[in-house]
């Protein structure tokens, strides 16, 4: 199975990588530096989901199986402290079908939305926050704001695995 990841972040290459050998008895991946057509810093399901499907389209091509698109974004919640979470989203494209997964989602510190909603990008904020340079390549925010107990590759893991639920069960979904 040869399978090509729309992005050179290692986050989401190994993420990948770990639930896809899961799958598959054997996986090639590889990464792909892939335009994703939306904003840096996506706000709102319909842009962060397009953004993932977009990495994946744009990275597919015969010479793989799969493509996967991973997009995070933040998403308008009622009754949270801030009014969003950061949900990550992974588009998985054939050819042909295109299959949707999401992570567990989280919220940032007020001070942090309040910098993304000036323009900024949630990373860079995040960077500054926790002095430690391009963190979204490392454990993640999800690991500081958990105190260690989720760090990006797990969390990016989740919509990973999702997105290939209904690849699991090819004849519950695509009868």
């Amino acid at each position: 199975m040869k399978i090509v990841v729309a992005s050179k972040n290692p986050v989401k290459l190994k993420a990948t990588q770990n639930i896809l050998e899961k799958i598959y008895p054997a996986v090639e991946v590889e990464d792909r530096d892939v335009d994703s057509g939306v904003p840096d810093q996506p706000i709102g399901l319909e842009v962060t989901v397009q953004g993932a499907i977009n990495r994946a389209k744009n990275a597919f091509s015969p010479d793989f199986d799969l493509s996967v698109g991973i997009e995070s974004g933040l998403l308008e919640v009622p009754n949270s402290i801030t009014g969003y979470l950061d949900l990550q989203w992974c588009a998985i494209y054939d050819g042909e079908k295109i299959t949707l997964g999401v992570s567990a989602g989280f919220e940032y510190p007020p001070m942090v939305i309040e910098q993304v909603l000036g323009g900024k990008e949630v990373g860079d904020v995040m960077d500054q926050v926790t002095g430690v340079d391009k963190l979204g390549q490392k454990t993640g925010a999800v690991s500081h704001l958990t105190q260690g107990m989720l760090d990006r590759t797990g969390n990016t893991e989740q919509c990973v695995l999702m997105a290939m639920v209904p690849r699991m069960n090819d004849n519950l979904y695509f009868e």
